[in-house]
């Protein structure tokens, strides 16, 4: 079978986020949906999405395909209901399509959610669906211990530093199988703390001296750890990012930077942000109430059920040093946040300013700034990408008409 993982009616609930990238290409834990469906069925990804992001992330199609809702986390016994599934079938929870397996005619069903002329089998088995974006937060620490067991089976870590504090080795040696350092990775003279959980170093990653690492955590491929940083359960640290200060129970998709000091906790950024030196979110609130949301969807602020939320940040945007932000601040694509005082809890995509006022940032403005961070990176910005950045801010005008 041909896999292919396709954007669903929730694309628009994980919204910053899949302004730019497939629902397949969100990080939880310490993989991405798309990784995690790779090595659980042991087959190459392709993407069935819209638009600009269809450039990006093309389709593959063959006679015989498995198509899976990106908005759905594998575990073993959804795939073992997804394995079965003859062609003709497709696989449903309630309201929910989890799978189909059909030819080409697949497509136009998807994009109709339309599976009236085929065999329908009802799921029996939980799973997580990722259908808002806030669900990133409270599902990131059993993700990062579940991702762990898939990358590490039947491998050796690198071996753990002697200059290296493993919190609790001394009374129990076998903690130091919940670290795992991947080749090239360089951690010497920091404290790791696996007494919680994993520890997840991945490929070429710098933890630097003075850190402290306390599980479940992951470090992607790459990234740097700053001295005297504080990264605390639940924390994604993604690929080729930089990283001080205070983390705690956040996804930091990739390639995006918070190097200095200040506090980052229950949020989610995106790709190619930068938090300014001193930069610090609220996750919870004076009264202890439950936090609300921007949420695209519904084209409202919403209700999350949480507690602890923070920040959540499209790609491309940044912030200037002392930036506060309130619990439950949304920032769109491609925005730049600076000025005293906490900035509105919704931020559109594509603007400049702060609490004094806004004015819009132009996409080409933009993607000139994106191709100069992506060059300290060794990544080259693509006609692919600079279509998405115009695509987006053509979607998100609306969200700028009282600038005008």
């Amino acid at each position: 079978m041909n896999l292919i993982l396709f954007d669903t009616k929730h694309r628009s609930g994980m919204m910053p986020l899949t302004w730019t990238r497939t629902q397949a290409n969100i990080r939880i834990g310490i993989l991405t949906v798309k990784e995690k469906w790779e090595i659980f069925l042991d087959k190459q990804v392709s993407y069935l999405t819209t638009g600009a992001l269809a450039d990006k992330f093309p389709i593959r199609l063959e006679d015989d395909n498995l198509f899976v809702s990106a908005a759905v986390l594998p575990n073993k016994h959804i795939v073992q209901q997804i394995r079965v599934l003859q062609k003709g079938q497709v696989l449903i929870a309630k309201d929910e399509v989890i799978a189909v397996r059909a030819g080409k005619e697949a497509v136009k069903a998807i994009e109709n959610d339309d599976f009236s002329a085929f065999d329908q089998q009802e799921c029996e088995v939980d799973f997580i669906l990722l259908d808002k974006i806030y669900k990133l937060i409270p599902h990131n620490k059993s993700e990062i211990q579940r991702d762990f067991e898939l990358l590490t089976k039947d491998r050796q870590s690198q071996p753990v530093d002697e200059t290296v504090t493993v919190v609790g080795a001394n009374k129990n040696p076998e903690l130091i199988h919940q670290i795992f350092i991947e080749e090239g990775a360089e951690v010497e003279y920091c404290s790791l703390n696996p007494k919680e959980g994993p520890i997840y170093i991945g490929k070429n990653a710098k933890i630097w001296e003075g850190a402290m690492l306390r599980g479940p955590i992951a470090i992607g491929e790459s990234a740097q750890i700053s001295m005297g940083a504080k990264i605390l359960p639940g924390a994604t640290i993604g690929p080729w990012s930089k990283v001080g200060g205070e983390v705690s129970n956040s996804v930091i998709t990739g390639y995006s930077n918070k190097v200095h000091d200040g506090y980052l906790g229950d949020s989610v950024l995106g790709e190619w942000c930068n938090l300014g030196a001193d930069t610090n979110t609220s996750n919870l609130k004076n009264d202890f109430a439950m936090v609300k949301l921007w949420d695209y969807s519904s084209q409202r602020f919403a209700k999350t059920g949480l507690q602890f939320c923070g920040l959540i940040m499209g790609d491309y945007s940044r912030c200037a040093i002392n930036t506060s932000f309130n619990s439950g601040t949304v920032v769109g694509v491609g925005s730049n946040i600076f000025g005293s005082g906490f900035p509105r809890n919704f931020v559109p995509s594509f603007v400049i300013g702060g609490p004094q006022g806004y004015k819009i940032n132009k996409p080409k403005a933009v993607a000139n700034t994106a191709k100069m961070a992506m060059s300290r990176r060794q990544v080259e910005i693509t006609n692919q990408d600079v279509e998405i950045i115009n695509e987006v801010y053509e979607a998100t005008q609306s969200y700028r008409s009282s600038l005008k």
